[in-house]
């Protein structure tokens, strides 16, 4: 529940903007793990990561400055795909970063890396495909997004390979 108001918070009430903040720039969200967040091993449950996952984008979206310039036509994010590696646990108490960044886009989708450290150390890393849809549930492209945010054309950097495999192999990548 309290991921859930988390996420409610950061996207009703986004953050300021951070001044230059590019496309590509890493967004960083500071966290700490609640007991809520725990499951019966006293670990972070998997799918709070995700539930974290969603607060990071929304924590993006926000120093971007995006969420006037959706609103106005009327577009939202949605995750087409996810997939998470867990490296070590986090545990009750601690507090860790959350760092979202863009890693390129295609037609259909734009995808973003989220890696959780702790005091430096890795700990999880999560690959987003995000789509983005209409009022009317019509999706926009991914480009028209990439437009809007980075004020002008961008060429998508060259994916990491990994992601443009996985990315094939879950039928996300643009045909």
């Amino acid at each position: 529940m309290i991921r859930t108001l988390q996420l409610a918070l950061a996207t009703w009430r986004p953050r300021p903007a951070i001044p230059g903040q590019g496309l590509l720039d890493p967004s960083v969200t500071r966290l700490r793990v609640h007991l809520g967040d725990l499951d019966l091993y006293r670990h972070v449950n998997n799918g709070v990561y995700l539930q974290m996952m969603d607060v990071g984008r929304s924590n993006l979206l926000a120093d971007l400055g995006a969420y006037g310039l959706l609103a106005d036509r009327g577009w939202f994010p949605v995750v087409a795909a996810s997939t998470i590696k867990y490296r070590r646990s986090l545990t009750f108490g601690q507090r860790f970063d959350l760092t979202s960044r863009v890693l390129g886009w295609d037609a259909r989708v734009v995808y973003l890396e989220q890696t959780f450290t702790l005091r430096g150390e890795h700990v999880a890393r999560g690959v987003v495909a995000g789509r983005f849809l209409g009022r009317d549930g019509e999706r926009v492209a991914a480009t028209d997004v990439v437009t809007l945010l980075a004020g002008g054309e961008a060429t998508s950097p060259e994916l990491p390979e990994d992601v443009a495999t996985w990315a094939r192999a879950v039928d996300v990548a643009a045909r």
